[in-house]
């Protein structure tokens, strides 16, 4: 039989999933009122989508919601004291949840508001680099997704830089691996000259 620990850590990494899952882009806009996200735009329930359809305070409530579902179980698993290895998988758990969440079809977001989530509540220091990444170069190239996929790219380099641990840096890469999968339309439109900047309205 398992022992207590071992159950421990396997629910943890199961309540980061199941937390991932959680739409926070369908469920706010239930909520206001306004149309499902997946139906308009770029049919992505994420904050820059809501944004473009619903406007800033929308897509304010649906960033705070998918950041709070990456910080809320990975902090947790750090409060609680569980090994670095059981952190990580919570982390990349609930970032899974988030792009194929079980409650909403498996349909989900691109991840990077819960990535943030998952790299603030792992070390404080690893969601500034994120964010400080992101801010430059969406100054320079004002483009959301070249400026996730920057700083994205980046973050196994960090994680080696701040917090040496195996763990992070495999969880942390594949995360980033998934985030460029999960950003494949984008960079054909990078490509291609055609994707949206910031502050544009979606052409889709």
């Amino acid at each position: 039989m398992l022992n207590t620990p071992v159950l421990i850590n396997i629910a943890m990494v199961v309540a980061g999933y199941l937390c991932g899952s959680i739409a926070s882009a369908v469920i706010v806009c239930r909520l206001m009122g306004l149309e499902d996200p997946r139906g308009g735009g770029s049919g992505n329930p994420g904050a820059t989508n809501v944004l473009r359809l619903h406007g800033k305070t929308a897509a304010a409530l649906t960033l705070a919601g998918d950041m709070l579902k990456g910080l809320l179980p990975v902090t947790a698993a750090v409060w609680l004291g569980l090994p670095h290895p059981v952190v990580a998988l919570t982390g990349l758990a609930a970032f899974v949840g988030h792009l194929y969440p079980v409650f909403f079809g498996f349909q989900g977001g691109k991840g990077v508001a819960t990535l943030i989530g998952v790299l603030f509540g792992t070390w404080w220091m690893l969601g500034v680099l994120f964010v400080i990444t992101w801010v430059t170069a969406a100054a320079i190239s004002r483009y959301s997704s070249l400026s996730a996929l920057t700083a994205a790219a980046l973050i196994p380099f960090y994680t080696w830089l701040v917090l040496p641990e195996g763990a992070y840096i495999a969880c942390f890469s594949l995360m980033a691996a998934l985030l460029f999968w999960r950003h494949r339309s984008n960079i054909r439109n990078l490509l291609a000259g055609t994707e949206d900047k910031l502050g544009a309205k979606s052409k889709e």
